[in-house]
């Protein structure tokens, strides 16, 4: 007798794969978010793959995490899937400190984020 199975959140076509805590701002981070939003799944690993950014590297790594998920845990078609949507979090900052003229000290903020992708199987119009 355990508790009740937690109700699923999203519908049964969607899936979805978490990045925590990605050493990146939120801000510089949603520019790479927003390159695949709405995009096929092909479509998006390919801009990914060919992205100058440093950070593309991760988001293309939780992108092919939520599509492994769909194929092997939701028995989706890899072909049809759709990113849905592709959401930045604010995660903890690390406060440093750096000297400066006279005496003083500047502070510096250390910013992370969360990367959330959901993709989504769509059906092929005939």
């Amino acid at each position: 007798m355990g508790k009740p199975k937690h109700p699923r959140v999203l519908a049964d076509t969607e899936v979805r794969a978490v990045n925590r805590m990605i050493k990146v701002s939120p801000q510089k981070l949603n520019l790479v978010a927003s390159m695949i939003r709405g995009k096929k799944v092909d479509k998006a690993l390919a801009e990914l793959t060919f992205s100058h950014k440093r950070i593309a590297l991760d988001v293309k790594k939780t992108l092919e995490s939520a599509i492994a998920n769909a194929e092997n845990n939701h028995d989706l078609d890899v072909d049809a899937l759709v990113v849905k949507e592709a959401y930045v979090g604010k995660a903890m900052a690390m406060r440093r400190f750096r000297p400066r003229g006279r005496g003083k000290v500047g502070s510096v903020t250390k910013l992370f984020s969360h990367l959330t992708i959901v993709v989504r199987e769509v059906e092929e119009a005939a």
